[in-house]
């Protein structure tokens, strides 16, 4: 292995849902050393098909272009080598994480069927980002299916699935846009589509594959299965989906010479198997043991834990095999919109005033928001909130559901709303975290990571009402940085993501703690909040005969 004045490097790279960063990180101790970030040209197309002819796009769409992805590797990853000082002699290993389950359908090469001729105009061609929802239906039917069949797999993804995953895209794909789907070569999720294009292997990563394709205990579901959904179904594994699947941390290949010229990286270089974003914050934040909680907390949160045994909990986004780290059971668990809520609100609900008010105080909306209820106790505005702006991912699992604000008066105001529904979100953590206790799997502590750790006035209400106390991680790249510690595992460097960890993550410990006294009172919320949770969750359909209501209304005014 190459080194730069006695010390090596890896490079980490985080594929997030409106951009790219990359992280230089030394291999001895974690530290940073250089960083860049690419905005995606294209975002995130949810209304109009921005690549392609322009046309509408239908409910519940979110498209990319992955090229955009490809412009991460020929931008950050050359501006972050440059930042950081350090010749690619070093740099010894590339990891990355991606937004799951991103899906990508391409040829044989790896060419996506969106930048063909053919299918340049066609929505169905793009990836799919993570909040694509309109796989819902698809989702229904093949959990339906699987409890009649008694499949044994539903057990580990809590008895239900979201339609955020591969499978519901795969089939939504071949029922809606058949043509794309018989010319796609393979269904791919974006996270190995990135490795293969690096080094011009497929290999699946083990993580991935298990919370996202329903890969459990070496196999996939069924043909027999797949073809009761639909019968051109039945081959999608064998003809679609037929990498090798690969444990985190172990090599996909070495850097091909196309990307060594994107990056300005070494040909040859180890690149790791990829990561769900959410997954290796484990690794950055050294939460790898079990019963250590990452929560990342961003544009949606994602919560996942290790345990030694396995246990059924209903509601979980899934339980894997290896899925965080190898020799332990990682479940996931999540929210749909934290961020993303927090900036609906404040982009169409708050007065110009408190804008030009926290402009001229230097201050974050978010926390000049915060400030203003700051001497208010818990309670005192009388609203507590639903977090289901984006649907609700666990423990629910139904995308459907929407967002509620309730106790609203004439005397209610913005930074009232917008605190409710970041209580919202801390309540939906604490339900999540009450079920895996309540199955079975143990919660020892809980770290934070993300961008909400920019807010130390949001981290320390959540300190409050979880009444626990909340360790962060002690990166700001803490996604990138934690793929940097799988690149080192694969390039020799540790013998095991443990190990790696353990000498190079990074984290503040104990650095929120709640007050007793606000603890108490939020604990009186929360039994409020729970109560809705019930309510409007399962004991009646109003949310869902809105919805459709909704989709029916914008069929008949498109014409459709």
């Amino acid at each position: 292995m190459s080194e730069h004045n006695g010390e090596r490097y890896t490079v980490g790279i985080d594929f997030g849902t409106l951009s790219g960063r990359a992280v230089i990180t030394r291999v001895h101790d974690g530290e940073i050393v250089g960083e860049a970030v690419h905005a995606y040209d294209h975002g995130v197309m949810d209304r109009v098909l921005g690549a392609g002819d322009g046309r509408t796009l239908p409910p519940d769409f979110a498209l990319q272009v992955p090229d955009d992805y490809r412009q991460v590797l020929r931008h950050a990853v050359p501006a972050a080598i440059e930042a950081s000082g350090v010749s690619p002699e070093a740099i010894v290993g590339v990891g990355i994480d991606f937004t799951s389950a991103t899906v990508i359908v391409s040829d044989d090469d790896g060419t996506p069927l969106c930048e063909t001729d053919r299918f340049r105009d066609e929505p169905h061609a793009y990836a799919k980002l993570w909040k694509h929802h309109a796989a819902q239906e698809q989702a229904h039917r093949i959990v339906a299916l699987a409890a009649e069949r008694d499949e044994p797999w539903l057990a580990r993804y809590g008895g239900d699935l979201s339609s955020e995953l591969l499978l519901p895209k795969a089939l939504e794909l071949l029922e809606k846009a058949p043509e794309v789907y018989a010319a796609a070569a393979q269904i791919v999720n974006a996270v190995d589509w990135i490795t293969w294009q690096l080094t011009g292997v497929l290999g699946y990563a083990a993580g991935d594959s298990g919370y996202k394709r329903m890969y459990q205990d070496g196999t996939y579901p069924s043909p027999k299965f797949l073809a009761a959904l639909n019968p051109g179904f039945a081959t999608v594994f064998t003809e679609k989906m037929n990498a090798p699947v690969l444990p985190l941390g172990a090599p996909v290949g070495g850097l091909n010479a196309t990307a060594a010229a994107w990056t300005g990286l070494r040909e040859g270089t180890a690149v790791a198997t990829g990561n769900i974003d959410a997954h290796v914050h484990a690794a950055s934040v050294n939460a790898v043991r079990p019963g250590q909680l990452t929560g990342i907390l961003g544009t949606s949160t994602c919560w996942v834990v290790p345990a030694a045994e396995y246990r059924d909990v209903p509601g979980i986004f899934g339980a894997v095999d290896g899925g965080i780290v190898d020799g332990s059971w990682g479940y996931e668990a999540g929210q749909s919109a934290v961020g993303d809520m927090f900036d609906w609100f404040t982009a169409n609900c708050v007065p110009q005033h408190y804008i030009d008010d926290a402009a001229a105080a230097g201050m974050h909306l978010n926390d000049y928001l915060m400030s203003l209820t700051r001497d208010q106790e818990v309670g005192e505005s009388g609203l507590v909130a639903l977090d289901w702006f984006n649907g609700n991912r666990s423990i629910l699992i139904d995308s459907d559901l929407t967002g509620l604000v309730i106790g609203q008066t004439l005397h209610t105001t913005a930074p009232e709303t917008f605190r409710a529904l970041v209580e919202a979100t801390a309540f939906g953590a604490r339900i999540i975290i009450d079920n895996f206790e309540a199955h079975g799997v143990p919660v020892t502590d809980v770290t934070a990571a993300g961008g909400l750790l920019a807010s130390s006035t949001i981290m320390q209400l959540y300190a409050d009402a979880l009444n626990r106390p909340l360790a962060v991680a002690g990166v700001a790249q803490a996604g990138a940085h934690g793929s940097a510690i799988h690149a080192a595992v694969a390039a020799g460097a540790y013998p095991d993501v443990v190990a790696a960890a353990a000498a190079m993550g990074r984290v503040r410990p104990d650095a929120y703690r709640p007050d007793p006294d606000r603890a108490a009172r939020y604990d009186r919320l929360y039994a409020e909040y729970s109560e809705l949770y019930r309510l409007l969750g399962t004991g009646t359909e109003v949310m869902h005969r809105l919805r459709a209501l909704s989709r029916e209304a914008k069929a008949h005014r498109s014409g459709a």
